[in-house]
């Protein structure tokens, strides 16, 4: 008997990786994705991590595949950008289990700082990509990735947003698929050994690879067509087809599964027979352009629809009736409901300080972005992960030194070891004299409480190493008087510290400690429960 279970997008993808024999999964927490791994954590005979950044995650994917097992990777959409150095090396090397990225990306940035379209990266890395619609094809769309993926010696994307990710439909469950017992690591450094004699051979195997999937494309069951009217057909994916749907239920659709590379000959066959085709897909015109490249004149796109945000079946309806000035109207005054600070959390306190000083604040990603916001409004720059040791140290370097220093970087505990501790030894090696201050919470709260390196657990919750910043910090040349702890709760000591610090000419770690109340009172009722 089938067992079917009403999933979210990232559960399916998990279930889809556990029945297509996956048995490694790494990525680093960053919503929309962040659920994927929680959930294929709990199959069992299976291997889970945490990495301390999405470079490093991908790094230990690629390890694990060239070792032989089948491996899922998972990122939110920025992370993609920390790890596309070694991804664009990755198309070039190839797989030997199947290796799946999962690239979830967040079009009108419900919780990020940007809302980048990362069908560029598949395009520009020469990876197949696939985008599911619901959760169903979430998981079968997992499973036949992992099934190209060692077809044609490939990494192969994912993609999903934070609509498909965070919706729940039905799915059916099928039996995992018997796991290959990975054989190992086999030497070939010719495909392995990305010098550029041996990389320019690879490069054209890659083209060659590229071509057989494109003409696969044309006859994969993922992209399909849907005949009604000759006068009018759509060419969308994901989430969009569901929408369309919606609005025009008898409408003539080329659903595409895979977004690259394209079905090129189904997509001429069916605009060919078409009078007008419109083109219906979230933020850059990624469909459209290579719809057009190939020739195509009858097709239309972002004329259309919004260049930013997401789309929605009242913008796609809107966009497309000559009727523009009845939108559905709903009578009920909604709130408006800002992101702040938790009330209880305990760095509130440092941020009052930072204020009351007139400091300048150079912040990063994660809960304490939020600093940014009244009552405190204490934070003056926030780029990526692990950015504010950096941007604190270039306005150092482009200030004047006599000056009183009243700059300071502030991060959270997770976020310095994604790529904090990289900036605080560029600062270390090149003799600067910021303060970064490290509000470390136990645990990577933004995303919902996943441990990190300063947690002393792993995602398996097995106890782990913690970071100890004294020792981080002297390793890297720091005096022990300018490595400092203070409890978050203590604000007259929080205040007195950075003061201090700000007048020493050298490099100061100051970490303040306070466990995130929301992850203490679950802590509390764990150990009540006995677990």
């Amino acid at each position: 008997m089938t067992t079917k279970q009403l999933l979210s997008g990232n559960e399916a993808i998990a279930r889809g990786a556990y029945e297509a024999g996956a048995t490694v999964g790494t990525g680093y927490p960053g919503t929309p994705s962040t659920e994927i791994l929680e959930n294929f954590v709990r199959y069992p005979d299976v291997y889970c991590e945490w990495s301390v950044n999405e470079k490093v995650a991908l790094e230990v994917a690629i390890g694990a595949s060239l070792a032989g097992a089948r491996t899922l990777v998972t990122m939110k959409h920025v992370g993609v950008n920390v790890a596309a150095d070694p991804l664009f090396t990755l198309s070039y090397i190839g797989i030997k289990g199947g290796l799946v990225i999962v690239s979830a990306d967040d079009p009108d940035m419900h919780s990020s700082q940007n809302e980048q379209d990362n069908r560029h990266y598949a395009l520009a890395a020469k990876i197949p990509m696939l985008e599911p619609a619901d959760s169903q094809e979430a998981k079968e769309f997992t499973k036949l990735a992992f099934k190209l993926s060692e077809k044609y010696d490939t990494p192969v994307f994912i993609r999903s947003v934070t609509r498909l990710a965070h919706t729940n439909s039905i799915v059916s469950h099928s039996k995992p698929t018997n796991r290959p017992l990975p054989q190992g690591f086999e030497r070939n450094i010719k495909k392995y050994v990305m010098i550029p004699a041996f990389a320019r051979l690879r490069h054209l195997e890659v083209e060659k690879r590229l071509a057989l999937i494109a003409k696969e494309s044309n006859e994969l069951s993922i992209n399909q067509t849907e005949i009604n009217d000759k006068k009018t057909g759509f060419i969308t994916s994901g989430v969009n087809y569901h929408y369309l749907k919606e609005i025009y239920p008898e409408a003539t659709i080329l659903k595409l599964g895979m977004i690259y590379p394209l079905p090129v000959e189904k997509i001429k066959k069916f605009c060919k027979i078409m009078k007008r085709v419109i083109i219906v897909e979230d933020l850059d015109p990624f469909l459209e352009t290579l719809i057009k490249a190939m020739g195509i004149t009858n097709v239309q796109g972002k004329k259309l629809f919004p260049l930013t945000g997401e789309l929605n079946p009242d913008i796609i309806r809107g966009s497309l009736s000559t009727n523009k000035s009845s939108p559905v109207s709903i009578n009920i005054d909604i709130p408006n409901r800002p992101p702040a600070l938790c009330p209880g959390c305990p760095h509130r306190q440092v941020f009052n300080v930072l204020k009351k000083l007139k400091l300048t604040v150079s912040g990063d990603i994660g809960c304490y972005t939020l600093g940014v916001l009244p009552p405190f409004s204490a934070m003056d720059t926030c780029i990526d992960m692990g950015a504010s040791i950096g941007v604190a140290q270039g306005i150092e370097i482009a200030s004047n030194r006599k000056k009183k220093n009243t700059v300071v970087a502030v991060l959270g505990d997770s976020t310095f070891a994604h790529s904090g501790i990289t900036g605080l030894l560029n600062a270390a090696y090149n003799g600067r004299h910021s303060l970064i201050i490290v509000l470390d919470n136990g645990t990577t709260a933004m995303t919902g409480m996943q441990p990190n390196p300063s947690s002393g657990e792993t995602i398996s919750g097995n106890p782990t190493i913690q970071i100890d910043y004294h020792k981080l910090g002297e390793s890297m040349g720091l005096d022990q008087d300018n490595i400092r702890e203070v409890n978050a709760y203590k604000e007259d000591e929080i205040e007195k510290n950075i003061t201090k610090l700000l007048t020493s000419e050298k490099l100061s770690l100051l970490v303040i400690k306070g466990l995130c109340v929301i992850f203490k009172t679950r802590r509390i009722k764990q150990l009540k429960k006995g677990k």
